[in-house]
């Protein structure tokens, strides 16, 4: 994975918004190992103190878990993912209607839109 980010930001809430993708979207499986604090900085490019910091707060979460002697793990709560991915979708929707908004479309115009090209990306 390509890690990005961006200087107006703190780097751990960006690596915690980046996890929390790999997670939700399924490219880090339910149950499935998480690499270690090491090689996610490493392939992040940022210091493991950072990274740390972000995995701790996905366990706060209840996103991922740690065992003891055998690393971290995504959890298996397939409803917690769930809750996830649809609070972001939610998320994602509103700052989308807020730029239609600015473009001075309303939210009924906006769905219209939408259903407009989701129509012609089907063709």
């Amino acid at each position: 994975m390509a890690w990005q980010f961006d200087n107006e930001r703190p780097i751990y809430t960006q690596l915690l918004e980046q996890i929390r993708f790999l997670i939700i979207s399924g490219l880090y499986p339910a149950g499935s190992k998480l690499p270690s604090v090491r090689d996610l900085a490493s392939e992040a490019s940022v210091n493991p103190n950072t990274m740390q910091r972000a995995l701790a707060e996905l366990e706060r979460s209840g996103l991922i878990y740690s065992q003891r002697t055998s690393g971290r793990f995504v959890t298996e709560d397939g409803v917690l993912i769930k809750q996830m991915k649809e609070s972001i979708g939610k998320e994602k929707i509103l700052t989308f209607l807020h730029e239609m908004e600015q473009l001075g479309y309303t939210a009924a115009d906006s769905v219209v839109l939408v259903e407009k090209v989701v129509e012609e990306e089907i063709r």
